[in-house]
Order: structure tokens, then C-alpha cells, then sequence
């Protein structure tokens, strides 16, 4: 009787874990999408909502932007995304983080220059807060092609 018990309490606690899991790869996959749409809006209030202070956000040509330059690039057009698409997206969680990698292409309209589009690679880490996922990390490297 107890060896059943014990073994009904493991099953119970191992399908909770791997439940909990599968709802932080949903939540990820969830704010992934949202991050996409507040870079392609320049919504400051919608992209200062998903970011952390302390952010760290890496460009494909060297650059880092803190949080106050992320936002305030896509805010004011300076850095402005008229499609962005994502392929080929993974997520590993792992404890409060979770990791990211997509293929990343956007149509751009940076103001001053002419359309562009870029092909990335994109490496993105969230942070758990209490309920909801932060981005911490972003880093960008150039991709040959379309994935």
C-alpha cells in the first residue's frame, strides 16, 4: 500500500512538473510574439511592459543598447520594423529562464534610409518575475539566408 502511495505521489509530482514546463514554453512562446508586435508598433508602454531594466540588447553589427535605448529606437522610428517574421523557433527552459533562438527577417524604414530587410539570427533570454516572463538578453547575428 505505502509503495503505491509513494508511487502515485511521483507520478502526480512528475506530470505537475512537466505540465508547468509546457505552460512556461506556451508563456514564452506568448511574449515572444508580443515582443514581436511592440517592435514592429514602436509602442513605448507595450515594449517598456516586456523588458527589464537591466536589459542588454545586441545588434548583428557589435552594438548594445541598454533598456532606455532599446525603446526609445523602435519608439521614435530611428530604428523602425515594418514586417518582422520568425522561423524556426525554439525554447528551453530552464528553471526562471528560458532561452530563445529564432531565424529572425524584417522589412526595415529606419528613418533617414532607405527600405531595407535584414536576416538574423536571434538569441533571446527571458527572465521569470514573480508571474510573468522579462527579457533580460537579446543578441542578433547576421544569417547568410532564409532558414
Amino acid at each position: 500500500m505505502i509503495k503505491k502511495l509513494i508511487f502515485a505521489i511521483g507520478f502526480i509530482m512528475a506530470v505537475s512538473v512537466s505540465a508547468q514546463k509546457i505552460s512556461d514554453k506556451e508563456a514564452v512562446d506568448a511574449v515572444t510574439e508580443k515582443l514581436r508586435l511592440a517592435m514592429i508598433s514602436g509602442e513605448k508602454s507595450d515594449l517598456e511592459s516586456l523588458i527589464l531594466p537591466e536589459l542588454t540588447y545586441g545588434h548583428s553589427g557589435g552594438h548594445i543598447d541598454d533598456a532606455k535605448e532599446f525603446v526609445e529606437k523602435l519608439a521614435s522610428k530611428k530604428s523602425d520594423f515594418v514586417t518582422i517574421d520568425i522561423t524556426n523557433q525554439t525554447v528551453s527552459i530552464v528553471g526562471n529562464t528560458a532561452i530563445v533562438r529564432h531565424h529572425f527577417y524584417a522589412a526595415t524604414a529606419d528613418a533617414g534610409k532607405a527600405p531595407g530587410d535584414v536576416t538574423l539570427d536571434i538569441l533571446l533570454v527571458w527572465a521569470k518575475v514573480k508571474n510573468d516572463w522579462k527579457l533580460l538578453a537579446r543578441q542578433a547575428v547576421k544569417s547568410e539566408k532564409k532558414k
